[in-house]
């Protein structure tokens, strides 16, 4: 179990994080289409895993918008933001930002959150997904992960982006 903030008060998360080396697993999440995408979705790719409660808050969004921005200048990369938003709720709001360079994808039917570990145990924000970045290689190698400690805070996207280097 992972000890977060919200804050400032005491979060819990159903678990850690995967290790540096471990291979990441399998997932099936919805994009703003209703479309099922997986790990063989971005197969060959390194991926980049912007993880976070909802795209309505204020760092969430903060944190959709850099990914998108670093995006755009990588090679063979894919920037996946999950949360467990609704896809409607996640496509209106790259549609009205212009995210073009990320997916943005829904984890309200799936396992993902318990998978990866990031679902968050109690507190208000129970049941939703905590602020984490993981990045693993075109192998599906994690090469990098981040549970951001204070879930108002922006993950470290320097460190994220120089992992895929």
């Amino acid at each position: 179990m992972s000890s977060i903030t919200l804050k400032g008060n005491a979060v819990n998360t159903i678990g850690t994080l995967p290790s540096i080396g471990s291979t990441i697993k399998d997932f099936a999440l919805v994009d703003s289409g209703l479309n099922v995408k997986t790990l063989e979705t971005f197969e060959g790719k390194k991926k980049v895993f912007n993880i976070f409660p909802s795209i309505d808050t204020p760092t969430c969004a903060s944190s959709a918008r850099k990914f998108n921005e670093e995006a755009s200048a990588l090679e063979n990369t894919v920037v996946i933001n999950v949360s467990k938003d609704l896809p409607f709720a996640l496509g209106r709001f790259c549609a009205a930002e212009g995210l073009n360079n990320v997916e943005t994808l829904s984890d309200f039917r799936s396992s993902f959150g318990d998978d990866y570990e990031v679902t968050i145990t109690d507190s208000p924000m129970k049941g939703l997904l905590s602020r984490a970045v993981i990045v693993a290689d075109e192998n599906n190698k994690v090469v990098y992960t981040e549970q951001v400690s204070e879930i108002a805070d922006e993950p470290d996207y320097q460190a994220a982006l120089a992992a895929l280097k």
